[in-house]
């Protein structure tokens, strides 16, 4: 009992002496210009932005204070500030300074964190990121005009910038209602890129949002032409909507790519060849169509459900 006392009187002095040792030691010195000073150090001159900092999505990495200096704060995004401190200021001792970034530079940092969502997937390949249009081009991480995806604009007013015909296509009479707020443009699309089709013979849609099964965007909506149809119309599954109709606006009824009913479908039903679903072709109108007779210039007044049936066809029910 006595030897294990004595042991610990002389343990007990040799800890407080390293725990001092340790106490006293200075901490390594840091690289000049390289560390890290916390979000804190910002707010002194950055007022502005840090007042508003709390409603972005992006403070969560300060508020839950689980994550590394390296992704926390605006540190995670500019790099180590300390050498900016130093300076006084100026964008060129920010270690990432958006505005004097490359496109590329901006997507690969943006990616650092987002690069495992599953949107963003095919966003390097994207025609977007091939046209040098990247993160900071269509979002505004400090001045937001909308709180939901941080974009710089109106979504609808964002994509006119560079869309401009499809905002003439959004103001003819057969359209969908963007321009309303009855829906907008990453409802079909996706602007971080998309997989390969399964419709338009596989080539790769523009940048469409699609549904299950990679599915045309269209069926979200439109569910009631899905199918699978026992009688399935051809173009519908091979070519996709975009054969017959134009999807963001017309001069025509039902978003149609020409004014009346049959000439739409006589740009297939043309009597060429042996192809089709039956592989017999796609067979003349017979003499008992009149194309001069109003009656038979509305070929769906027929064959009503041109899309597909379970029952017809030829689409008659």
């Amino acid at each position: 009992m006595r030897t294990c006392l004595h042991r610990t009187g002389l343990l007990l002095p040799m800890l407080a002496a390293l725990a001092l040792a340790q106490s006293q030691t200075p901490p390594p010195a840091s690289v000049p210009g390289s560390g890290f000073t916390g979000s804190n150090a910002c707010k002194t001159c950055h007022a502005d932005m840090w007042m508003n900092f709390y409603k972005n999505p992006h403070f969560k990495s300060l508020a839950s204070g689980k994550e590394p200096e390296e992704k926390t704060g605006c540190e995670g995004c500019h790099g180590p500030g300390q050498q900016h401190v130093q300076a006084g200021g100026g964008k060129t001792s920010i270690p990432r300074a958006f505005s004097l970034m490359q496109p590329k530079q901006v997507l690969q940092t943006c990616l650092g964190c987002h690069a495992k969502d599953m949107a963003r997937a095919n966003i390097q390949r994207s025609e977007h990121s091939g046209n040098d249009v990247v993160c900071t081009n269509c979002h505004s991480i400090h001045h937001a005009a909308t709180p939901k995806f941080l974009l710089a604009k109106k979504q609808s007013e964002l994509c006119y910038t560079c869309h401009a015909a499809v905002r003439a296509q959004f103001s003819m009479p057969s359209k969908h209602r963007v321009n309303e707020g009855f829906m907008q443009c990453s409802d079909c699309h996706n602007p971080h890129g998309s997989f390969n089709a399964t419709w338009k013979m596989g080539q790769r849609p523009p940048m469409l949002e699609q549904g299950l099964g990679a599915e045309t965007p269209c069926l979200k909506c439109h569910v009631d032409k899905r199918g699978p149809f026992v009688f399935e119309h051809a173009p519908v599954r091979v070519e996709g909507c975009e054969t017959c109709h134009n999807p963001h606006g017309s001069m025509n009824a039902k978003l149609l790519r020409r004014p009346v009913v049959f000439t739409v479908c006589l740009e297939c039903h043309n009597g060429a060849g042996s192809f089709g679903t039956r592989n017999l072709g796609v067979d003349l109108q017979s003499s008992r169509h009149n194309m001069l007779d109003p009656k038979f210039q509305k070929c769906t007044t027929c064959h009503v459900a041109i899309h597909g049936s379970n029952s017809d066809q030829y689409f008659l029910r």
